[in-house]
């Protein structure tokens, strides 16, 4: 009972509190896909309310999109993974910049970046789905 009290404790992290091991790249392509939608909806409004409102939801599932990926290659995919896909370390670099500012579709109002996120996004997929097969 004693050494239980004073044992140190054992630090456990995960996407959801509690490693259940459900994972899925379709979590951060439809906070991308929201993004996208929120900059088409920019483009044809010029009421500064909206737009302010607009901004901040697409900055948020910006940092969303930036949240999946990072579980996904974070927790997900391991050593083997990156040495049968060598690209994965690029692709989730890549993917990450996209969602963020400086650029991404954080701090852009610019479709082609969302475009371009969501391109990276389908080839982590692709690559996802191909381990789930083995």
């Amino acid at each position: 009972m004693l050494s239980r009290l004073i044992a140190p404790a054992v630090e456990v992290s995960a996407h959801c509190d509690l490693p259940c091991g459900v994972y899925d790249p379709a979590q951060a392509r439809i906070e991308a896909q929201s993004v996208k939608a929120i900059i088409e909806k920019l483009d044809g409004n010029s009421d500064p309310d909206f737009r302010t409102r607009a901004l901040l939801i697409k900055e948020q599932r910006s940092e969303l999109v930036k949240h999946h990926l990072w579980v996904l290659w974070t927790d997900y995919f391991k050593p083997p993974h990156f040495e049968k896909y060598p690209q994965l370390h690029s692709l989730f670099n890549e993917a990450t910049k996209l969602a963020g500012g400086g650029g991404g579709s954080k701090a852009s109002t610019d479709v082609k970046v969302a475009d371009e996120l969501l391109a990276k996004i389908d080839e982590i997929a692709e690559i996802f789905w191909e381990t789930k097969k083995a």
